[in-house]
């Protein structure tokens, strides 16, 4: 390799590392190394893959360290590559709201599907757009969104109404949030509650 060309190299990866990102789709890499050329771009990939530089997850999506390194909400939310949260059975396990591990990680966003990657399997939620981008009890940690406990219950409730909850909420509080973010009522889940 040309001294030219280990020059141009080490300024692209080093660009990659000071982005502070781990994961790019073939797009970010194109824009942030200003390469309009698609062959191009496909040829320098493979070479960088070959060289140990990057890792290919899956075609059209790297990352700076091998998959099994990564945070995989994290992998999830970047495969999806669109605004989205982790949210209901995911959060609600981890919370102790509900006692039974889920088969996958659940995401929220604009359109619903089922994926795997290293591994990994997700479960994509679709909501409608006036119900998704309010932020109410949504976080930005480590990379990715992601709903707190009240906001993962109102949020199942959004899909299942009648979902079982192994320990019982603050229902007043999911009240109020379901109210501020225009869900569908659940009144028979707070009957017994206190109004707020």
């Amino acid at each position: 390799m040309s001294t030219l060309k280990k020059n141009i190299t080490a300024q692209r990866i080093r660009l990659l590392a000071a982005n502070g990102e781990m994961i790019f789709h073939t797009g970010d890499l194109a824009n942030l190394w200003e390469i309009g050329n698609a062959n191009t771009l496909r040829t320098t990939l493979a070479r960088y893959v070959c060289e140990g530089l990057i890792h290919r997850i899956y075609r059209g999506m790297y990352s700076l360290v091998p998959v099994h390194r990564l945070d995989p909400y994290l992998l999830g939310a970047k495969a999806l590559h669109q605004y989205c949260y982790l949210s209901t059975e995911t959060v609600l396990f981890e919370e102790g709201v509900i006692n039974q591990a889920p088969q996958y990680m659940t995401f929220i966003a604009s359109d619903s599907r089922r994926f795997a990657i290293a591994g990994h399997q997700y479960f994509c939620r679709q909501m409608n757009p006036r119900y998704l981008y309010q932020v109410e009890e949504i976080r930005f940690e480590k990379g990715y969104f992601r709903a707190s406990v009240e906001r993962a219950i109102a949020d199942q409730l959004y899909y299942n109404p009648r979902a079982h909850f192994d320990r019982s909420p603050d229902w007043s509080r999911i009240r109020m949030l379901q109210e501020t973010l225009r869900y569908p009522l659940t009144p028979s889940r707070y009957a017994d509650s206190p109004t707020p």
